[in-house]
Order: C-alpha cells, then sequence, then structure tokens
C-alpha cells in the first residue's frame, strides 16, 4: 500500500506547490511588474480620499450625474462579491418588465428627451459591474445633467468627450465612456 500511496503524495504536494502557489505568485509578479495600477485595481483617489475603482461600475441616481449600465448583482447594485448577470433570457417577462421600467425611469428624469434610449442603459451587463456606458448612453443623458447642474450642454459633452476611450488597439471592443470619471470631472469643474 505504502508504495502506492507515496507516490500519490509525491504528486499531490508537487502540484500544490506549483498551482498552488508558484504560478499564482509569478502571474502576480508579472501583472505588477506589466501593468501595477490594473493589478492593484484600478483605484481613483480624489483630496486622499479613495472614491471608487475605474474597473467597477457604481450605482449613481442623482439626475446631476451620469448613471451606467444597470447592475444585476443582489442584494445590492454594483456588488463585486455578487458580480452575475441575471440569466434573463429575452423572451423572459420579467427581463421585459425590467427594461419597461428602466425606460420609464430615463423618461421620468429626463421628460423632453424624446430621443430612442440605448440598449446598454436598459440591460445589465453579463457581470452587472461593467463601469463603462457607450457613447450613445452618455450623450443621451448630457442634456439631463446639464440643465440639472446649469452647464451649457457644450461642456458636458465635453467632459464627456474626455472619457471616452477608443477601442483597444483601435479594433477590439467598442468606444465606451467611463461613468465614475466623468462623474469626478462634473463635480471638479463646477461653475
Amino acid at each position: 500500500m505504502t508504495a502506492y500511496l507515496r507516490p500519490v503524495l509525491v504528486v499531490f504536494a508537487a502540484l500544490t506547490v506549483l498551482t498552488g502557489m508558484a504560478y499564482p505568485l509569478a502571474v502576480t509578479g508579472v501583472a505588477q511588474a506589466l501593468m501595477p495600477r490594473q493589478a492593484a485595481g484600478s483605484l481613483i483617489e480624489q483630496d486622499g480620499k479613495l472614491v471608487g475603482s475605474s474597473l467597477i461600475g457604481q450605482n449613481f441616481t442623482d439626475p446631476k450625474y451620469l448613471w451606467g449600465r444597470p447592475s444585476a448583482t443582489g442584494p445590492m447594485a454594483n456588488n463585486g462579491l455578487a458580480s452575475g448577470g441575471s440569466n434573463q433570457g429575452p423572451l423572459n417577462p420579467a427581463l421585459a418588465e425590467a427594461v419597461k421600467a428602466r425606460i420609464d425611469a430615463l423618461r421620468a428624469a429626463d421628460p423632453g428627451n424624446t430621443a430612442p434610449v440605448p440598449v446598454d442603459l436598459v440591460t445589465a451587463s453579463g457581470s452587472g459591474l461593467d463601469p463603462h456606458v457607450s457613447p450613445a448612453g452618455a450623450a443621451f443623458q448630457a442634456a439631463r445633467i446639464a440643465r440639472v447642474r446649469n452647464l451649457p450642454l457644450s461642456r458636458v459633452q465635453q467632459v464627456i468627450a474626455e472619457h471616452t476611450q477608443a477601442p483597444l488597439f483601435g479594433f477590439l471592443g467598442e468606444p465606451r465612456v467611463n461613468v465614475l470619471q466623468v462623474n469626478l470631472s462634473l463635480d471638479a469643474n463646477r461653475p
């Protein structure tokens, strides 16, 4: 029995050290060397105070702010410990009701806006933690933000443009607007 048990324990110990210690340490070291900001969580500080991460969405509901994508995480929105989608398919009546309620909330916040509502403002991302909206989603909200903040629309559009990120390498993904960075910039540039 010992002849069989010893090789099993040696392989178990070797794989534990290799995959449980050496590999994670190597990956962490490479990440910290090549991408230190991202490896540290892409944290954003303002006046020495941590205000969020550029990689995790936050729940903004005040009309003076750019609103992000809806979050399907529970029990609270943008809960990093509960990352995941709603798993509701396109034929699910609960999804249709949620989308309708989100459209109604956007229309109530800006009754004069008759433009079509961009889909990313009414549907949650797969992770439920998306920190970005599309440029169309940001543009849809610009007039409301300008009106509530008593700013020229062109100023709000300029802030949105400053925080619009191009696709990776110019062709991977879609253009996107970081919601937290826009809101921090708007708060910093009060008239």
